[in-house]
């Protein structure tokens, strides 16, 4: 039996590639009448930065505003992605039908991608990579990279395009 996908999850980090993904998955959804879940995920402020801020406005603050802007930059990110897939599927209805909403999260992206798959139940996450160099990509592995050794669902991984 060939694979049936229902819910596709799109995760984007707002460079030109990750739009390139969502093409793609709006082609998939297209091909299999599937809804499509748009993903950002949000980094956490680093331990050291955090140590750092926490000493200069105390922990107390630290907390408050980094809740306060952490919502506010969610929300704004929110909604751009909503008038990012308003405008790519602006043109096309049945297309722009498919689109289950965007969401934003906070936290590890492979860790909130994971999560978010599990809570969506999707059948397949397409995402964009990244042309690093080889230096960066030996230190730092590549979220998609992460993600295909972590996951049981198939990915598609959009290659940068030249």
């Amino acid at each position: 039996m060939l694979p049936l996908y229902n819910n596709i999850l799109v995760t984007t980090d707002f460079t030109p590639n990750s739009d390139n993904a969502f093409k793609h998955a709006v082609m998939l959804a297209r091909l299999n009448d599937a809804k499509i879940h748009l993903l950002h995920v949000l980094p956490q402020v680093d331990s050291s930065m955090r140590s750092y801020v926490s000493s200069v406005l105390g922990e107390n603050r630290l907390e408050e505003f980094e809740h306060s802007n952490m919502e506010k930059a969610r929300v704004e990110m929110k909604k751009n992605l909503d008038e990012f897939a308003k405008a790519e599927l602006d043109q096309f209805p049945a297309d722009f039908a498919r689109f289950a909403g965007a969401e934003v999260v906070t936290g590890h992206p492979v860790v909130k991608i994971l999560e978010v798959a599990d809570r969506l139940n999707v059948d397949v996450i397409v995402m964009g990579t990244h042309g690093k160099g080889p230096l960066e990509h030996a230190f730092l592995g590549s979220v998609t990279e992460k993600i295909l050794r972590k996951t049981s669902r198939p990915v598609f991984a959009i290659p940068l395009t030249k």
